[in-house]
């Protein structure tokens, strides 16, 4: 039995026409009956039955139709993973990324990876810290992004990237502490972990600060500061172009830097895809290996 002999025999199986499944296989339908004759021979076993001027599956047939449509998807599942450990000319790619790092450090890279393979498809969904460490533990994503520490002991985390909070407040507004209402981050989001910890070293409760309202996103956070008197903790790569312009001020509140980093499964193996783009954010410079 050969892989051409099933892949013929479902052809026809399928259509339930000797000419159309041999078309579909790219064979004269001499030579598809000429394969499937083989395969009755050899196992001595009837797959067609001829009914009036049709062809239809025996019993047999309908067995062995399950079992080879199952032994061909393992075969393609397999050649596509010699491919993926070759050149990378098919394959795909699950990352996520948490909102910072989605925005404003990854698209580079993804856009350099995707010069490199075009071949390899990408998934990529953002959702905050929490969502992404979830996504890989689940098995969901090969990789994530993330600006948040992550206490997760199946996770191995490599930082990728320095990264730094500033509190900002528009121009002219109040920078008393004790004065200041905030746009917050939702629970779980990187960036709001890392401001609280940061308040919690400094000797102030996070708890007592005076929120305003909570927003599911840093361009949220980012709108509603600029039209308002409120303060919100965000990366300066986020409000480096309205600091710049003077309409956004950032407070003389020390925060300690913070790492990007790349998320993996330690139990799991990457594959060729999430390897090399692995290697690519750890380089440095998009486009480098």
């Amino acid at each position: 039995m050969t892989l051409e002999q099933l892949a013929v025999f479902i052809a026809v199986a399928e259509r339930e026409h000797l000419t159309q499944g041999a078309n579909a296989v790219g064979l004269s339908p001499s030579a598809a009956s000429a394969a499937i004759k083989a395969l009755e021979a050899y196992y001595d076993v009837r797959l067609f039955d001829r009914v009036g001027r049709r062809i239809e599956l025996t019993r047999e047939g309908r067995v062995l139709l399950a079992e080879a449509r199952l032994t061909l998807a393992q075969v393609r599942n397999t050649e596509s993973v010699l491919s993926e450990l070759g050149s990378l000319r098919t394959g795909i790619l699950d990352i996520r990324a948490s909102q910072t790092v989605a925005n404003y450090w990854l698209p580079p890279r993804l856009l350099a990876f995707q010069g490199q393979y075009p071949g390899v498809a990408i998934n990529f969904e953002v959702g905050n810290t929490s969502a992404v460490a979830a996504a890989v533990v689940d098995g969901r994503a090969e990789l994530g992004l993330v600006e948040g520490s992550i206490d997760e002991p199946v996770l191995a985390s490599t930082p990728v990237v320095r990264d730094r909070l500033v509190v900002v407040t528009t121009a002219g507004a109040r920078t008393a502490l004790s004065e200041l209402s905030w746009i917050m981050r939702e629970p779980g989001s990187g960036t709001r972990a890392v401001f609280e910890g940061a308040m919690r070293a400094a000797g102030h409760d996070p708890g007592a600060l005076r929120v305003a309202l909570m927003l599911p996103t840093n361009e949220a956070v980012l709108s509603a500061v600029r039209s308002g008197s409120c303060a919100a903790a965000l990366s300066e790569m986020v409000v480096a172009p309205f600091v710049r312009s003077g309409e956004l001020q950032v407070l003389d509140i020390d925060l300690p830097p913070r790492q990007f980093s790349i998320l993996r499964h330690r139990e799991r193996r990457l594959s060729a895809a999430a390897a090399r783009f692995e290697a690519l954010c750890r380089a440095g410079e998009p486009g480098r290996e």
